[in-house]
């Protein structure tokens, strides 16, 4: 029943702080339901009460809520860019910059942004702030282990460099935790930081719905320092940025238009 559905919404934003309203109704309802009904129940009431008792059965609602899948390097050619124009362009005139990995999944975006700054800009102080909502993906990130085909797209000397591999697996080293912040965080309802060079969030919008999208689109915008730069999804092309104060900079990357 839809009124069910719409109590359980309600419980759930009171619960853990996730507004269900701002993502796509039919495809959250589907993932949802398919979920409830693989767990063995047949109405959204006794799944809450189910919920609201087994934190095993919780995480793993909030694990389908929000899709964890990366790799390091994801889209090797948008990397190259960010190597080869951003950074630079970031970097001309200072000596220091903030970058945020927003939904950063469990830590493959974040890390990779890490060895990117320790190999090619090491003269530079590079901050890198990591944000999700999901706690498990965080407690993930931080452990830092990976197999190797997440690791596909690093380079065999990066690999080597930064990573400690047994049993088929590779731990990051602590030189590149040290360079990142891991905190939870949920775009649609907590306060933003402030002064950012770049943020990258990526095939994380497509889950929700245009006025959602618009308002995180606006308070990136206003994170951003100007001439700072956004860095999307290959989904999400923003089609009108300069309602946002942003141009087109390259493929999936918008610049800040600083403010005369």
């Amino acid at each position: 029943m839809e009124e069910e559905y719409i109590k359980f919404k309600s419980q759930i934003k009171h619960k853990i702080g996730i507004d269900l309203n701002l993502y796509k109704e039919a495809q959250m309802k589907r993932r949802i339901t398919s979920l409830r009904n693989k767990r063995g129940f047949g109405d959204f009431s006794s799944y809450y009460k189910a919920l609201n008792k087994e934190d095993t059965l919780l995480k793993e609602f909030i694990d389908r809520l929000t899709i964890n899948v990366s790799e390091f390097y994801r889209n090797p050619k948008r990397w190259e860019v960010l190597k080869n124009n951003v950074f630079p362009l970031l970097l001309e005139n200072k000596k220091k910059i903030t970058l945020w990995s927003a939904a950063c999944s469990t830590g493959e975006e974040p890390y990779s942004l890490a060895i990117m700054a320790k190999e090619y800009f090491p003269q530079y102080d590079i901050k890198i702030l990591a944000t999700d909502i999901d706690r498990n993906a965080l407690d993930a990130a931080k452990r830092g282990i990976y197999p190797a085909q997440a690791l596909k797209e690093v380079p065999q000397d990066s690999k080597k460099k930064y990573f400690t591999e047994k049993n088929g697996l590779y731990t990051v080293n602590q030189i590149l935790k040290q360079q990142i912040s891991f905190k939870k965080h949920n775009l649609l309802a907590d306060r933003y930081p402030q002064d950012v060079d770049l943020i990258i969030c990526r095939n994380v919008l497509i889950y929700f719905t245009d006025e959602a999208k618009e308002l995180i689109y606006r308070r990136f915008s206003n994170t951003l320092n100007d001439n700072g730069v956004l860095f999307v999804g290959s989904t999400e092309q923003i089609f009108s940025p300069g309602q946002y104060n942003l141009s087109l900079l390259d493929t999936f990357f918008y610049q800040k238009d600083a403010l005369n």
